[in-house]
């Protein structure tokens, strides 16, 4: 046994495959983040079609797309590639992840008809999901196999995912920068004093383009400098009845996965963050103030959850946070309609009286920020938990199967909170009014408006998550439940060696 303490609670990973790991992680995100973040908005301004159509059609594509998911969760538990399962797979996808990135930010030529921008959009998506779904499941699923120990695993899901986070928010950074500077022909133009104007065409496809190759490049640290030391083979073929079965054998694994249904609504935030910031804030690009403001909070929040699940455990740490989350999503919505009423345009922010309003506002964000880190990383580390918990009671370890499950929950949920965002959004008035704007017959947006939207942003994130903590209520992997399992796995596989 003493053998098998040592394996469980001994380092592993260098810093440099931390590091890795972790930069990967970030650059995959970017991408993600920005098609999440701007590819409503470019359809809805560049190719002039209705944003909540696109939602609908976002959500299609993604649950569509979803068959992929068993696919690549079967290929990479049955793989024999020289890279190892995980990595091989990462490898692949790069390239068409790059490609499609870029190309979903096209300016096409035939945006007068409708019907076909809509077949194009929907298809572009739909390709871009299924080269997404070919990175995003063996990236998750690695991180059950870089180390035995589970406090290291923690430790690593914590520090990949902050950086994560971090990429997630990264186009906030990245659009207003290549707005500045715009490559047109061989000539580039340096736009000044232009904040406040909308994007254009080719501003979109350069952020698009700067991402993709930033992201993959990054993204391909994985393979190249990340080991699998937790190694089992399988030549099972999965299908969807195959991963209906293991969700239903691994019940703490189909609480997770239904906790993170009933919380899809965390995922609109990000969803309509730019129309929130045009909104709210007076300008899209100042979506950056939006996303920032949250995402430190989010990024301390991953950085004391060690800290927080060694002092209680995942469990505690996912209600109390679950609970924290809707309470300052309602107290923000509180406090940004009282300052939406005081501020109508930035210039009023901090006139007279509304600074205190202002920096209450600000502060709101921040806090709602400080549950997104706990319960973004707690799924991660449960599924790995899951992970043991299902080789500890068959035999058999199925990281690919258990993590396309994970990410294409992740997914669907990501994809219906994109889509109920954007449905706020249409019955806010949100289109009509910018139009209005653009034609010199409004000057801003109603506070009918802002209160949609926000609540949008706010409260309805708050109550699903409130929601989500149902199924965890009967979660178990934890304390001296997951230390016995680690424990007997190690034993396992060293009697096997």
């Amino acid at each position: 046994m003493d053998e098998v303490k040592d394996i469980t609670t001994q380092k592993h990973l260098s810093f440099k495959e931390i590091l890795a790991y972790s930069l990967g992680l970030f650059g995959f995100q970017a991408i993600v983040g920005l098609l999440n973040s701007y590819q409503a908005e470019f359809d809805g301004s560049i190719l002039g079609v209705d944003i909540a159509v696109v939602g609908i059609l976002i959500l299609v594509a993604k649950i569509i797309s979803a068959v992929a998911d068993p696919i690549v969760g079967g290929m990479v538990d049955r793989s024999k590639s020289k890279l190892g399962k995980f990595k091989g797979m990462i490898a692949y996808s790069i390239l068409p992840l790059l490609v499609m990135s870029a190309v979903v930010f096209i300016d096409v030529p035939f945006k007068n008809n409708t019907m076909l921008t809509y077949v194009w959009i929907f298809v572009t998506y739909l390709i871009w999901s299924i080269a997404m779904t070919m990175g995003d499941v063996p990236s998750q699923g690695i991180a059950a196999a870089l180390t035995p120990n589970p406090t290291e695993r923690t430790n690593v899901v914590s520090i990949s995912n902050t950086a994560k986070q971090i990429g997630f928010s990264a186009c906030v950074v990245i659009v207003p920068i290549v707005c500045l500077i715009i490559p047109e022909g061989s000539k580039v133009i340096v736009k000044k004093g232009e904040t406040d104007t909308p994007m254009i065409g080719s501003e979109y496809f350069w952020v698009a383009v700067l991402t993709a190759v930033l992201g993959c490049a990054l993204f391909a640290l994985i393979p190249l400098i990340n080991k699998e030391r937790v190694i089992t083979e399988s030549s099972e073929k999965i299908g969807m009845k195959d991963m209906f079965r293991a969700l239903k054998e691994n019940k703490p694994l189909m609480l997770v996965i239904v906790s993170y249904f009933l919380g899809f609504g965390r995922q609109m935030a990000m969803g309509i963050q730019v129309q929130a910031a045009n909104v709210l804030l007076g300008s899209q690009n100042l979506v950056a103030v939006l996303g920032i403001v949250t995402a430190i909070g989010s990024m301390i929040s991953m950085a004391i959850c060690p800290v927080l699940i060694k002092k209680f455990n995942e469990k505690k740490v996912y209600l109390i946070m679950s609970i924290y989350g809707f309470i300052a999503s309602v107290l923000s919505f509180i406090v940004g309609h009282f300052w939406f009423k005081a501020c109508t345009t930035s210039e009023d922010w901090f006139k007279g009286g509304n600074a205190v309003l202002t920096i209450l506002f600000f502060a709101s964000l921040f806090l709602i920020g400080l549950q997104f880190g706990a319960v973004t990383l707690m799924p991660m580390i449960m599924t790995a938990d899951c992970v043991d918990y299902y080789e500890y009671e068959t035999g058999k370890r199925m990281e690919g199967t258990a993590y396309s499950i994970l990410t294409l929950t992740i997914k669907v949920c990501l994809a219906l909170g994109v889509a109920l965002g954007l449905v706020f959004v249409g019955i806010s008035g949100y289109s009509d009014t910018l139009n209005a704007i653009k034609d010199g017959t409004a000057t801003g947006f109603e506070s009918k408006t802002k209160d949609i939207i926000f609540f949008a942003y706010t409260v309805m994130p708050g109550i699903l998550a409130l929601l989500s903590i149902i199924p965890m209520f009967k979660y178990d992997i934890v304390g001296e439940k997951k230390e016995k399992i680690s424990k007997a796995l190690a034993q396992r596989r060293a009697t096997e060696e």
